[in-house]
């Protein structure tokens, strides 16, 4: 089975585990994400993300812009 594979199979519940994962930098036991832990969980949220077309803005990561106010910068005198 390839890596592809697995994400198309991946269980709704596995997928948000692995979402709350990211969230929190810790596994449901207490456990820290290392890089490559926190890496490879991200790779396969946005897939499945992806896959299952999932609403932008329920998405990992996902920033409403409309929320954001950007100001005109300050000019020196």
């Amino acid at each position: 089975m390839t890596y592809e594979e697995l994400i198309k199979r991946l269980d709704p519940a596995v997928y948000q585990s692995l979402k709350r994962a990211l969230e929190l930098g810790k596994w449901p036991d207490g456990r820290n994400l290392s890089d490559e832990q926190r890496s490879i969980c991200m790779e396969a949220v946005i897939y499945y993300e992806d896959h299952h077309n999932t609403p932008m803005e329920e998405r990992v990561g996902y920033l409403d812009l409309s929320l954001i106010h950007i100001s005109e910068p300050t000019r020196p005198y």
